[in-house]
C-alpha cells in the first residue's frame, strides 16, 4: 500500500510572486504611509515583512489605532467590496516589504485559484474573530488587561509559528491609542509589568510568557442565553 502523499502547505508569498500583471512590491521605512484615509481604494496590500498599524482619524482630529498587522496578513480588503475610498490609514511601524495587488488582479486571482481563495477567506474570518475579541476587550476588561493583551498580540502570542519575544519599538502613545486610554496610564502599567518581571522595557519591549497570566486571570466570559431567552 502506497503512502498518501503529504499535502504541501499553500505559500501565498510564493504564489503571489507568480501572478502576472497588476502587482508591485515596495519597501517602506518606519512611519512611512502605505495608504491614507480618504484616498481611492483601488488595491489590496499583502505584508511580506514587518508590521503595519491601521489608524482612523475622526472629524474632530482624534486618532485611534484599530489594528496592528504583521507578516502574511492583508490590508485594504475593503476595496474588493465596492469601498470607493479608504476608511483608514496604514502606516509602517517597522521597515516593511509590501506587495500591492490592484483590485482587478486580486479579484481575478480569487476567482481562478481555489487554494488562494480558501486562504484569503480564512484570513478574513480570523480578522472578524479578532475584531469581536477586541470589542469584548474594550467593553469588559480593565485598561491594564487590555494593555497586556495588546502587547501579547504585538508579539504574536496565540498565532501559529514562534512568538516574537522582542517586539518593534512601539511608543506609549501608540499603545494608548490601541487600548483607548491615556499615555500616563500606559506608562504606569508598563512600569508595573517591568517590576513584576513580566516584561523588559528599555527602549524596546521584551515580552515574557508570564504576561499571559494578566490576561487569563478573571478573563470575562459571555453568558450563554437559553434558546427561549435569546429568541
Amino acid at each position: 500500500m502506497t503512502k498518501k502523499a503529504k499535502k504541501v502547505p499553500f505559500n501565498p508569498k510564493v504564489f503571489l510572486a507568480t501572478v502576472s500583471g497588476g502587482r508591485s512590491i515596495s519597501k517602506y521605512r518606519q512611519n512611512e504611509t502605505v495608504f491614507s484615509q480618504g484616498k481611492p481604494a483601488d488595491a489590496v496590500f499583502y505584508i511580506q515583512k514587518g508590521k503595519v498599524k491601521i489608524t482612523v482619524v475622526s472629524e474632530q482630529g482624534k486618532e485611534a489605532v484599530v489594528a496592528v498587522l504583521g507578516q502574511d496578513e492583508f490590508c485594504g480588503e475593503g476595496s474588493l467590496n465596492g469601498q470607493p475610498v479608504r476608511l483608514a490609514t496604514a502606516t509602517a511601524m517597522t521597515e516593511c516589504e509590501i506587495m500591492r495587488l490592484e483590485k482587478a488582479s486580486m479579484i481575478r486571482v480569487l476567482h481562478e485559484e481555489p487554494a488562494f481563495s480558501e486562504m484569503f477567506v480564512s484570513h478574513l474570518l480570523a480578522r472578524t474573530i479578532r475584531v469581536e475579541a477586541d470589542l469584548v476587550d474594550q467593553l469588559f476588561n480593565s485598561s491594564e488587561k487590555r494593555l497586556a493583551r495588546a502587547l501579547l498580540l504585538l508579539a504574536n502570542f496565540g498565532k501559529d509559528g514562534r512568538p516574537e519575544p522582542i517586539i518593534a519599538n512601539v511608543s506609549q502613545e501608540t499603545l494608548a491609542e490601541m487600548i483607548g486610554t491615556t499615555r500616563s496610564r500606559v506608562s504606569f502599567f508598563m512600569n508595573k509589568f517591568r517590576k513584576l518581571g513580566l516584561i523588559d522595557y528599555n527602549g524596546r519591549i521584551e515580552i515574557h510568557t508570564s504576561l499571559l497570566n494578566v490576561v487569563l486571570h478573571e478573563e470575562p466570559h459571555i453568558r450563554q442565553l437559553s434558546p427561549a431567552k435569546s429568541a
